[in-house]
């Protein structure tokens, strides 16, 4: 939650040295807020943990969390590769001027289009995920006359502790050559057999929101021992271990989550007990990195009193800037921006403005009286917010700010009704 030195004298909430309530002002509402300073300090925590740890490795910042022009070029100030599951977010990756080389390219259904713009870009790895990719690629690899780098995405058998549609390293699931069948052995194959395709190593990931260390753990002995186990057949040793993401955030008062130095070092002394020559080791934090950044602003509008229940205060925004409450029942905590101060007396319901009975942001929410006007921020929406955004209801996407360091940057624009319609045509 919101501690004392982020609320200004007048007992506004206060983002990176910038007021809330001049930003809404400036920019309106709703509007997604970015701490860029929180971006790059988690960035570090990332990098200091492998450090202590005496590890060859890369950070990819998994983009699907939060993907516009700007946010990738922070990500080539800072260093770090980035992921993309999409020709979409690889075309935003190489506007924004990100370097291809150190984009690796995700996705279970690549089409043949996007195959081709990731070999005529040169990114630096693609993920393979299926068969259907495997002779894809090929062909588009021969018609080119090019080589790239690809990774194997396995899946390992193991699932973790999360939401079901958040679950991604079970054998029953979409992504990936599945181990325990032979499909795996049998894409290894492929892939080396392919002069090609030059094989980094392997690729896993096993849900979102995690945090306990015990499904990172059992990953890394996992990944070892399938490696060791293709050494012997095949006389191939990994590169690259990439063990993905799904590192929890607090969302709320109830989530724990654990740190970066947590998980790295379960992952480095399984590694190391188990392994003579320790591959380089991936990891791809998306909802780590931007989640807590993010602040999304609202105008408190309507009330709904109704006796013996909780009472809903309507915003003028909703599921169409964060669909996370109603598709995965998500979590979020908000204060009143502009009412830093004052106690709260209240417990309510935060309804959206959208016409859907399930458009609640937040389910039960104590705070301070609030009037038309008043400003609430909910706190850590930097993933899944603006990424997920849509226009049902016809509403225009909201407008997205960045600040650092006292200063503020509009780095999306709001969408306007022109802009709804602009790809209309009449009948």
């Amino acid at each position: 939650m919101i501690i004392d030195e982020l609320i200004s004298e007048n007992g506004h909430l206060m983002i990176d040295g910038v007021d809330s309530i001049d930003l809404v002002k400036e920019y309106g509402t709703p509007l997604y807020v970015f701490d860029i300073s929180k971006v790059r300090d988690q960035i570090k925590k990332f990098r200091s943990a492998f450090e202590k740890e005496s590890l060859n490795y890369q950070i990819s910042y998994a983009s699907k969390a939060f993907a516009v022009k700007a946010i990738y070029q922070v990500m080539k100030q800072e260093n770090v590769h980035v992921d993309v599951v999409s020709g979409g977010e690889l075309y935003t990756a190489l506007a924004a001027g990100f370097p291809s080389n150190r984009i690796s390219f995700h996705g279970n259904n690549k089409s043949l289009a996007e195959l081709k713009m990731a070999v005529e870009n040169h990114v630096g790895v693609i993920m393979l995920d299926n068969f259907h990719e495997i002779e894809l690629l090929h062909q588009v690899l021969q018609e080119n006359e090019e080589t790239i780098q690809v990774m194997l995405r396995l899946t390992p058998g193991i699932s973790a502790h999360t939401h079901k549609y958040d679950q991604t390293g079970q054998t029953d699931s979409k992504f990936g050559f599945d181990v325990n069948s032979g499909q795996a052995k049998k894409a290894l194959q492929l892939v080396l057999e392919d002069p090609q395709m030059k094989l980094l190593g392997y690729h896993a990931h096993i849900g979102s929101q995690i945090f306990g260390t015990e499904g990172f753990k059992m990953l890394a002995q996992k990944m070892v021992e399938i490696a060791k186990n293709f050494q012997e057949e095949s006389n191939y040793w990994p590169q690259v271990i990439n063990l993905g993401g799904g590192f929890g955030i607090s969302y709320n008062e109830d989530d724990d989550p654990i740190t970066a130095d947590d998980f790295i070092s379960v992952i480095a002394q399984e590694l190391k007990k188990d392994c003579d020559d320790v591959p380089e080791i991936w990891i791809e934090p998306g909802r780590s990195i931007v989640g807590p950044a993010g602040y999304t602003l609202y105008q408190i509008g309507s009330r709904k009193d109704i006796p013996g229940l909780e009472s809903y205060v309507s915003v003028d925004g909703g599921m169409g800037d964060n669909i996370r409450p109603a598709l995965y029942q998500a979590k979020y905590q908000a204060v009143v921006a502009n009412k830093m101060n004052q106690a709260d007396i209240e417990t309510v319901h935060i309804s959206g403005k959208y016409c859907e009975s399930g458009d609640i942001l937040i389910d039960q929410q104590k705070l301070p009286e609030t009037e038309v006007g008043d400003v609430l921020a909910v706190l850590d929406t930097g993933a899944y917010g603006y990424s997920m955004a849509m226009n049902y209801n016809r509403n225009p996407r909201p407008a997205v700010v960045f600040v650092e360091k006292g200063q503020a940057k509009l780095v999306v624009k709001r969408e306007t009704y022109e802009d709804l319609i602009r790809l209309d045509d009449n009948y």
